[in-house]
Formats: structure tokens, C-alpha cells, sequence
């Protein structure tokens, strides 16, 4: 039997919307002031979830427990597969001396901390962003971060700010082609929407990258080296999403901004070196490292062959990230399996839809194709090039899954309460709160976006989940539909930073753990108000800067 999605079940907006969101309060709160343990928190919220699904929103349990389930298996894979297999390649390196030597490679092109933020954090991070996004880049840079010796927090809140700008075009344009997809939008003219949003937040969020590690006159001391890395990841950004597509915006941008930064800096450095490895301000958030100390210059065939492993994690996570390529691993073993009872037994109605729609509930076994196979792939090809011999790499390997054990169990958790959320309806009851807003709809639509993937944890989710909310919403107040579709995407990039998922790939990432809550405490003010200022940004172009939602053809 069909069951049909109640998104307000107590004819009563303001109470449905607050028993809606007990599950997520739920969470933040044990993560973020209780300090439970981040596997406790998320257990908790789902919890909750499957209680407030079941019995306020007349969810049937038996489809709960099942999208639980399908939740909690689609952590596991493909987003607790990334985080397995880099912190693998993080551990071979580690074992085997070469971090120290690449440490000490990057040392030399900067010592200055905030330099190496902008390089590894933002530029580099922005790259993995656009070739496989799903948790890669944080899971990457934070790793560095702290193997450069960055304090905890500073490696993995700094990770997470920077990896924002890159991620409505990360792994190849998937969240916005989704969008258009999905829900009829026109794929050009939304690409092109998002890529006049999110230059301006490409520039401006290296600044407030470095304004968050050192401070204001810690920032100021850099800005020339700062302008040139945000004006040359912006600039390529606004180009490549007007006039050529949402696949390669954020590779070729990256890459662009890396090179002008590397050139730049050899005719430039800053009066002052900044030495600090922890945030100003936390100089005691858990962090062992002091000053960084003058690096070892190596032979230059020591340096290549400690790049090597990540140059070939590089080289495997871009093709892994190919859609003819990840197709032709899908033809080769992709087994579809249909959770029975919850599969096109779900419907969603108006007005989220114009006509009830069957929700699928299909797992896709995409073991071939899935990022974290890339990165294993490249962990072995690069530990064999390490001189490792198979029993060596597979000891390790069991290593690593006992050091991750509990972060695994954490992303199935947290996968399982955003997921159930999903299928229940509750995470459109907050939704529809936010579109009740009238004019001031261009700035609350925009921090729908920011909800959603805060709550799922990805851009391509959030504009599933509310890509056609905001349509229709447009319609009816006589906006522009393209605005408010990229302001779902655009606002959603900045939730990226508190989603759950995010938070415990990079406390796994620096191995920071139990430290969830603090990272999540830090960065929470960083989020809404780079949100809120998305939202602002979308608002002047619905009411003063209409010639910018002109398509570009």
C-alpha cells in the first residue's frame, strides 16, 4: 500500500515544523553542547527520528526501519569508502617517511602557514572538489593540513571553510546537472545563474580563510597573495559556467588558481612569516606543534618520489571521476537492488509537486565505480611504487579499518537519520517553513539549500530534495526560476561545512577524535554567515540587479 508523504499533520505549520526538526536539534545539540561521542549523537537522532516519523508524521515503521537501513548502507558506500581508503594512502605515506619529505616540499615553496592554507586547503582542495567531490577533498586536505603540522581544529575546520566556493560544481557539475535533471530546469541557464553567484563567494572566501586561521591584520599581511588566489579561481569559474558548462568548472579553476599562486608566489612573500599552526584564538584546541621549523631541503628525486603517491591518487580520482569512464565500470558490475516495501511505495504530493510522485528506494552496488575504489586503487599502485609488498599493504589496511572503525559507525548513523528524514517528509516540512515567507522568499529559499545539505550532507541531495520546491515557489511568487534553482545550489554549498559527514571525515582525516562537537561549534558561525550573506547576494539580484539573471548564450 502506497503511503502518501504528511507534511503537516497537526493543521498546525509552527507545531509540524517543530516536531520536524527535534531529530536534527536532537543531534547538534548532544554533538555540539553535550559532547556526547559523535556514534552516540547520531544514534540518538535517528532515534528520534524514526519516533517522530512513526508516530506524529503517520510514517508506517516498517518503511522507517527500511530507509534507516538504506541510509546507513549508502554511508558505508560510497561516503565512509573515501574515507577508509585515503586515510590507507595517509597511513602508507606516514609509515614510509615520504609525508615528512612532502611536508617539507611545500615548506619550501611557503613557510608562511596562511600561504600553505591557500595553496592545499583552497586551490588544491578545490581540484578534488571538482573531480570527485563526496567528502574527497576535506578527507585530502585535512589530511596534509595535519601531517604540515596544523593544530587539530585549524586542519579540520579551516578544511571544511574552504571547501565550499568548489562544491556546487564538484565531481564533475553532478550537483547541478542533477538539478536540471530531476526537476526540468534548463542546464545551461542554471549553470550559468550559480556562476554568477558563486565568483563573488570564490573571492571572498579565501579571505575569510585566512581571517578565521590568523586574523585580521594576520590577513591583511597577505591579501595581494589572497586576491590572486580567489581572482583566479573566480574569474575561470565565471567564464567556464557562462560559456562552456558545469563538468570541468571547478578542475579548470582550480588549476588556474594553484599556478597563479605557485607563479606569484616567486616574485612575491609577505614582510612577516606566519608560523602559527593553531587558529588565533585556540592555541590550546588540542594541538602539539609549534613553530614550524626551517624544512630539510631534499634531493629532488627524494621529492618526486614523495608526490608520486598523490600525484597518482590525482590522476586516479580524475578518471575514476570520467562519466564515460565510470559508465563503463557500471556496465561491467552494477547490481541494482530494491528495497522491497519502501521502493515506489512512498509518495510525495502537492505542494512540493504539482502531482503525487513515487519516491524510488534503490541501492545501486556502485563498488567498481565508486570514488573510494579509485583511491584504493591508487593507495596500492602508490604503495607498491613505495617499495611495500602485499602482506605489508594488506597489515596496514587492517590498520586503518580499526583506526576508523567508529567514524565508519558515525557516517552509517548519520546517513541513516538524513535519509529517514528524506522519506518521511520532515525534511520538507522545514522546507515548506522557508517558503512561507513571501518577498522575503530569494533569501530564506537560499538558506533552504543551506538546510538541505546540512541535513543530507550533499548539494546533489539538497537540490533533489528542494530543486522543485523552489520552482514552484518561483512560479508562484513571480520570481525567476533559474534564481532561486542555483540559490538552492549556491546557498547549499555553505551547509556544506556543518553537515554531519563532513564533520567526521575530517576528524578522521587528523584523527581528532571524539572532537566532532568542537569542530562542529567552530565552524557553525562560519556557516550561517557566509550563508546568510548568499542569501543577501541572491536577494539584490531578484530586486536590484535583475539584468543578472539574463541568460548567457
Amino acid at each position: 500500500m502506497v503511503w502518501q508523504q504528511v507534511y503537516n499533520p497537526f493543521g498546525n505549520m509552527v507545531l509540524s515544523t517543530a516536531l520536524a526538526a527535534i531529530p536534527v536539534v536532537v543531534m547538534l545539540v548532544s554533538l555540539g553542547l553535550l559532547h556526547v561521542k559523535a556514534h552516540y549523537a547520531a544514534g540518538l537522532g535517528l532515534l528520534s527520528a524514526v519516533v517522530i516519523a512513526v508516530f506524529a508524521f503517520g510514517m508506517p515503521a516498517e518503511m522507517a526501519g527500511k530507509a534507516a537501513f538504506l541510509g546507513g548502507i549508502t554511508g558505508l558506500l560510497p561516503i565512509g569508502w573515501i574515507v577508509l581508503n585515503i586515510i590507507f594512502l595517509q597511513q602508507l605515506t606516514e609509515q614510509n617517511g615520504s609525508f615528512k619529505i612532502l611536508q617539507d616540499s611545500i615548506a619550501g615553496i611557503t613557510e608562511d602557514r596562511r600561504l600553505q592554507l591557500l595553496l592545499i586547503a583552497f586551490a588544491f582542495g578545490a581540484f578534488f572538489e571538482g573531480a570527485a567531490g563526496f567528502g574527497t577533498p576535506v578527507a585530502v586536505t585535512a589530511a596534509i593540513l595535519i601531517g604540515l603540522g596544523f593544530s587539530p581544529l585549524a586542519a579540520s575546520g579551516l578544511s571544511l571553510i574552504a571547501n565550499t566556493a568548489p562544491v556546487a560544481f564538484g565531481a564533475l557539475g553532478t550537483p547541478v546537472i542533477t538539478l536540471a535533471k530531476v526537476h526540468g530546469y534548463d542546464l545551461m541557464a542554471v549553470t550559468a545563474m550559480i556562476g554568477r553567484q558563486l565568483p563573488f563567494f570564490s573571492l571572498l572566501v579565501p579571505f575569510w580563510l585566512i581571517w578565521a586561521f590568523s586574523g585580521r591584520k594576520g590577513m591583511m599581511e597577505v591579501w595581494p597573495a589572497i586576491l590572486v588566489t580567489g581572482l583566479s579561481f573566480a574569474i575561470p569559474q565565471f567564464l567556464v559556467s557562462n560559456y562552456i558548462g558545469p563538468e570541468l568548472v571547478d578542475i579548470i579553476a582550480a588549476l588556474v588558481s594553484m599556478t597563479s599562486l605557485v607563479l606569484f608566489l616567486r616574485v612575491w612573500r609577505p614582510k612577516t612569516i606566519w608560523t602559527s599552526v593553531s587558529l588565533k584564538g585556540h592555541e590550546k584546541d588540542g594541538g602539539e606543534a609549534g613553530p614550524v621549523a626551517l624544512p630539510t631541503k631534499h634531493p629532488r628525486a627524494d621529492v618526486i618520489r614523495a608526490w608520486t603517491p598523490w600525484i597518482i591518487l590525482t590522476v586516479f580520482v580524475f578518471i575514476w571521476g570520467l562519466p564515460t569512464f565510470k559508465t563503463w565500470l557500471n556496465g561491467i558490475f552494477a547490481p541494482n537492488f530494491p528495497i522491497d516495501g519502501l521502493n515506489n511505495m512512498i509518495e510525495k504530493v502537492a505542494p512540493v509537486v504539482p502531482k503525487p510522485t513515487k519516491e524510488g528506494a534503490v541501492y545501486q552496488l556502485l563498488l567498481l565505480s565508486a570514488t573510494g575504489t579509485g583511491i584504493l586503487v591508487s593507495a596500492i599502485v602508490g604503495g607498491l611504487v613505495m617499495k611495500y609488498n602485499p602482506i605489508q599493504l594488506i597489515a596496514a589496511y587492517g590498520r586503518t579499518l580499526w583506526l576508523v572503525k567508529f567514524s565508519l559507525l558515525t557516517i552509517m548513523l548519520m546517513l541513516a537519520l538524513g535519509t529517514l528524514t528524506r522519506y518521511s517528509g520532515l525534511d520538507t516540512t522545514l522546507g515548506l517553513a522557508f517558503a512561507n515567507t513571501g518577498m522575503f522568499y530569494p533569501f530564506f529559499g537560499t538558506l533552504m539549500g543551506w538546510l538541505g545539505v546540512a541535513l543530507t550532507g550533499s548539494d546533489t541531495a539538497s537540490n533533489v530534495l528542494f530543486g522543485g520546491m523552489q520552482k514552484v515557489a518561483a512560479d508562484q511568487l513571480g520570481l525567476s526560476p533559474n534564481l532561486m534553482g542555483a540559490a538552492n545550489s549556491s546557498g547549499g554549498v555553505m551547509g556544506k561545512m556543518i553537515d554531519a559527514q563532513s564533520i567526521v571525515v575530517a576528524s578522521t582525516a587528523t584523527r581528532w577524535f571524539n572532537h566532532e562537537g568542537e569542530i562542529l561549534r567552530y565552524v557553525f558561525f562560519h556557516s550561517i554567515a557566509l550563508a546568510c550573506l548568499v542569501g543577501f547576494y541572491v536577494t539584490l539580484q531578484a530586486y536590484v540587479w535583475p539584468f543578472t539573471l539574463m541568460v548567457v548564450k
